[in-house]
């Protein structure tokens, strides 16, 4: 299993990638329900690993951060999703 994706809020937010192909903070935000800091240092580790790109824009003026999943991130997640598959078959 991946380390990175064992918590809820970053597995909420690569959830949250998956369906769509750019995602603002503010989308992001209210998609995952937490607070500002604790989203901000989420992404910043996805971001850091990789698995999330990163895009920082002007809209009308306003500093606008929007966010996509690599392939590598979506590789990750997959991974991850199977391993959880594995261990819910070796349960049963």
């Amino acid at each position: 299993m991946d380390d990175l994706l064992l918590s809820k809020i970053r597995l909420s937010a690569i959830a949250e990638l998956l369906a769509n192909e750019w995602m603002t903070f503010s989308a992001l935000l209210r998609a995952v329900n937490t607070t500002n800091g604790n989203l901000g240092a989420h992404l910043a580790k996805l971001v850091e690993a990789g698995y999330v790109a990163e895009e920082k824009v002007f809209v009308d003026r306003k500093p606008q951060t929007r966010y996509r999943l690599t392939k590598s991130g979506r590789n990750a997640f997959v991974a991850h999703v199977s391993e959880m598959q594995k261990l819910l078959e070796q349960a049963q």
